[in-house]
């Protein structure tokens, strides 16, 4: 079985989180996001995944090589330009073999890919397009089908109140090798929005497979806290294949006893963290490997990646720290602020509320 994962973005929503770190490595709890997908599809049986790669593709290269460390065959096909979704996938398709899933590569969900697999086969026709329920359709693809599953119309980002369906499309696909066939090579194509659309009306069959299954897109800074805090709070359970020799730490779920003194669940600490005395972190703090915090600092409701300092009597709050970023003695980080790599923050400085901080920040003294 193969797969293809679109993981091209630039990440602009996400910035400056992703100024040198292309989103797919991103990590989630210290894991770097695309090897959790990865993890995923290897536990479904997909063997050979093919990484559809357009911004900063080396960095992703380096961490996972030719994926003998995951136990499946990787191969790399960079876009010199952005291609869209079809176009991406049709600029892999040398490589295509026979049936393949496709997946957004910033979508996290807990979706059964063999169950999906199974209802491809039971259906027939081109593929399968997984589908979930939304309060709000608006800000989606909807897909109409009927009874028995078989898409019928899609209608791009309808009003509210005009949402002919709560059915939006999820982004993960399970696709025949002839779809290929409808996507012109070399251009600029949406596979939701063309080829998607132009396969129904041709009269090909494509299926809807609607779940409940936990879904979140991760690429803004909300959505990626919102992810940590779901796996925190129990809504969804991290692949165990991620290589627990490079990735290690310690989880304190919603509920759990027994985590130290200082820490409230639920919390996840990173291996060789260390805590000041009178420091507090949590609940929902997530604090990656090697970080220091100082003595009497806080962090809760935030994320902090690799080898961070949080100074003495500092507060962080509902905040996203790259690698590196030091946060000087009695500084606030304030809710909704995202600070990039190897930022220093000085002492006393205020970092006001949705901040985006990408080098010496402006300070704000109190």
């Amino acid at each position: 079985m193969q797969a293809v994962v679109l993981v091209g973005g630039e990440g602009t929503r996400l910035r400056p989180l992703t100024y040198g770190t292309p989103k797919p490595m991103v990590p989630l709890f210290g894991v770097p996001f695309l090897e959790r997908t990865l993890s995923r599809l290897k536990h479904a049986g997909v063997d050979h995944a093919i990484l559809a790669a357009g911004y900063l593709p080396e960095a992703i290269r380096e961490h996972f090589g030719d994926g003998t460390r995951l136990g499946m065959r990787l191969t790399y096909v960079i876009e010199d330009v952005p291609l869209g979704t079809a176009g991406a996938i049709k600029n892999v398709e040398r490589f295509i073999e026979g049936p393949f899933f496709v997946l957004n590569g910033d979508v996290l969900t807990s979706l059964d890919l063999r169950a999906m697999s199974a209802f491809h086969h039971e259906m027939g026709g081109l593929g399968v397009l997984h589908l979930i329920r939304v309060p709000d359709p608006s800000a989606f693809g909807c897909v109409m089908h009927d009874g028995a599953g078989r898409v019928t119309a899609f209608v791009e980002k309808p009003a509210r109140h005009e949402a002919p369906t709560d059915e939006v499309n999820a982004g993960t696909y399970l696709l025949h090798a002839s779809v290929l066939d409808a996507i012109p090579a070399d251009t600029v194509v949406s596979i939701e929005r063309e080829t998607f659309p132009a396969l129904i009306a041709g009269g090909r069959s494509l299926y809807a497979r609607t779940t409940d299954d936990y879904w979140l897109d991760i690429g803004r800074p909300e959505h990626y806290l919102q992810a940590h805090r779901d796996v925190l709070d129990g809504k969804l359970r991290l692949d165990p294949l991620a290589d627990p020799e490079r990735h290690r730490g310690q989880f304190w779920l919603a509920g759990d006893t027994g985590a130290p003194a200082g820490v409230q669940a639920p919390s996840f600490l990173g291996d060789g963290v260390e805590l000041g005395p009178g420091a507090t972190i949590g609940p929902y703090a997530v604090i990656g490997n090697g970080v220091r915090i100082g003595a009497e600092a806080s962090v809760s409701s935030s994320v902090i990646w690799a080898d961070a300092t949080v100074g003495a009597g500092a507060r962080v709050e509902g905040s996203i720290l790259a690698n590196n970023v030091r946060v000087g003695r009695g500084a606030h980080v304030l809710a909704g602020s995202v600070v990039g790599h190897d930022v220093a923050i000085g002492a006393d400085a205020v970092i006001p509320n949705d901040s985006r901080i990408v080098s010496e920040p402006a300070i704000v003294k109190t």
